[in-house]
């Protein structure tokens, strides 16, 4: 017998996995932007905009479910943990924001005397561990989800290399602090992807476990 909560919890499961493509494409924009030079700021805002009221929504759908179906310990699990991943999926369209913002206010990357091949590899491992946190979500993929600890850990040593080499450059200082602050963007966008992955396994399997 189907129950109206299933019927209720696959709609929580679209509009998450909704939400989570819009914050896909508003990051991947806003590193595009950055690697290329490309002022993406209004563009990336508005897609940033977009995720916070598509969060709303999974409030209150998650809400509405809860109150009007009573859902038992196992039902409970799942939309808290849909509810979480819709925080990190709104907390990647703020980053993506902040990247573009910092890049129109402070320089490019390609003017930049401290770009090396560093920046591109954060780019590159972070876009990815963006990809495979919502295309785990909309698998509930407990496996794929959980390879994002050993790339998590790959984007920390990136990110502490980086910081050597900006503490010894010796140029303009918005030069550093652009490259400075989107290196520590792309850092905490890799901690909330396995934010997500830990909700997904928790779904998936009822397991609590830590990527980090």
């Amino acid at each position: 017998m189907v129950r109206l909560l299933d019927a209720g919890l696959e709609q929580l499961t679209v509009m998450v996995y909704k939400s989570g493509e819009v914050a896909k494409s508003a990051l991947n924009m806003a590193f595009r932007g950055f690697m290329n030079g490309k002022d993406v700021m209004a563009d990336v805002r508005d897609l940033s905009d977009v995720i916070s009221s598509m969060t709303v929504e999974i409030e209150n759908k998650a809400f509405e479910l809860i109150v009007k179906y009573q859902p038992v310990a196992s039902d409970l699990r799942i939309i808290n943990s849909y509810m979480k991943v819709a925080y990190d999926f709104e907390r990647y369209g703020r980053y993506a924001w902040d990247i573009s913002f910092t890049h129109k206010k402070l320089g490019a990357l390609d003017a930049c005397a401290v770009a090396s091949d560093l920046m591109p590899e954060l780019v590159e491992k972070v876009s990815l561990m963006v990809g495979k946190s919502v295309e785990a979500l909309r698998q509930h993929d407990a496996e794929l989800a959980k390879t994002l600890a050993d790339t998590e850990k790959e984007v920390d040593g990136l990110y502490f290399a980086y910081l050597a080499q900006l503490s010894k450059a010796r140029v303009q200082s918005k030069c550093v602090m652009c490259n400075l602050l989107v290196s520590r963007y792309l850092e905490r966008i890799a901690d909330h992807t396995t934010y997500v992955g830990e909700a997904i396994v928790y779904i998936a399997t009822g397991e609590k476990i830590s990527l980090r």
